[in-house]
């Protein structure tokens, strides 16, 4: 059986779409023939992220991190993440002279101004290269692809996602007895998802926040009227999101929104701004309202019939996904291999 190794700083217990993207590979791989094993940052020291204590990061050194590759026998590597490991493995893999394919998951340039960490234009250069170092770059939508296909990266791959329609579906009871319409987003709390512009909208009924992060208390004290429920998974999190009317987007800087897919498979249509992310997996399917007023898409998008957002869902298989991944890492290595 084919091995793939995934190298990720973002894992378990972290809750994201890096993670759960990540889990999906892993289950969907053994069907198309190949084990896909993980290293991720858990299994190594790890100090707190600086401006965000719930994750933590590895501290390694590339020699190390190329021992547990050499143990782990890999056929294929896949850097998934640009941060303290994913450089690690980066640097170790480039003075072995072994391939790897990346994937563009998390706009840091956009990140870290808006922290007021580092200019993006300087961000960018350094993402430059560490992705067109690789024998391909991975990208989950053609509009994202477009756009960075301009900011100078190259060998681009798409890799859609999928969302799991059986776990996220419409159900008949709600888990919350608050007023509606019910107003629902689901993110990590914290500066870059842009969740005041949610939280100051002029809506009736309720909103509700899931989700933790270091802008959670600041924003509760702002908000007292919002209801900040916490970290969901699995279960729980599916039937939060069926007990909704609508799910609002208000991110600016997502490259995907896997929590659109889990929305829209749970009959919820969505409210978005314009941008990457809700652009593709919404586009013109009729399933959510795209505006920059997003008070307005919020309201429009009450009168969506819940069949038609499950319907989108349903395009977006955890199947292909996997495939797509899986032939991308095959064709990039092979294509490096041979020239």
């Amino acid at each position: 059986m084919t091995r793939i190794l995934i190298i990720t700083d973002a894992w378990l217990p972290q809750v994201n779409g890096v993670v759960r993207s990540i889990e999906a590979l892993v289950r969907e791989a053994p069907a198309l023939g190949v084990e896909i094993k993980v290293l991720a940052a858990n299994e190594f020291r790890t100090v707190p992220l600086p401006t965000y204590p719930q994750v933590r990061v590895a501290v390694t050194r590339p020699g190390t991190v190329r021992r547990r590759i050499e143990e782990l026998k890999p056929d294929f590597i896949h850097i998934a993440t640009e941060g303290p490991l994913g450089l690690c493995a980066w640097l170790a893999c480039r003075r072995a002279g072994r391939p790897f394919t990346t994937c563009y998951h998390t706009r840091f340039p956009e990140y870290l101004a808006a922290r007021r960490v580092a200019p993006s234009r300087f961000v960018y250069a350094m993402l430059r290269r560490f992705h067109n170092a690789g024998s391909g770059m991975m990208v989950s939508t053609e509009t994202l692809g477009r756009e960075l296909d301009t900011r100078g990266f190259v060998r681009l791959m798409r890799w859609s996602r999928g969302v799991d329609c059986d776990l996220f579906r419409p159900r008949a009871a709600s888990i919350f007895q608050f007023p509606r319409p019910i107003f629902l987003t689901c993110a990590r709390v914290a500066i870059e998802k842009n969740l005041d512009a949610f939280l100051s909208l002029d809506l009736p009924g309720s909103k509700v926040v899931i989700g933790d992060g270091p802008a959670r208390k600041k924003l509760q004290t702002r908000f007292p009227r919002a209801h900040f429920v916490g970290e969901m998974r699995d279960e729980r999190l599916a039937a939060a999101y069926a007990s909704a009317d609508v799910f609002v987007f208000p991110s600016l800087t997502d490259t995907f929104g896997l929590v659109l897919l889990e929305a829209l498979a749970s009959g919820l249509p969505v409210a978005a701004n314009p941008v990457v992310g809700p652009l593709d997996v919404i586009g013109d399917s009729g399933a959510g309202v795209l505006d920059a007023n997003l008070g307005r898409a919020a309201l429009a998008a009450l009168s969506i019939p819940r069949e038609l957002a499950r319907a989108r869902a349903l395009t977006f298989s955890l199947s292909e996904s996997a495939r797509q991944f899986v032939d991308n890492v095959l064709a990039a290595h092979w294509a490096a291999a041979l020239g």
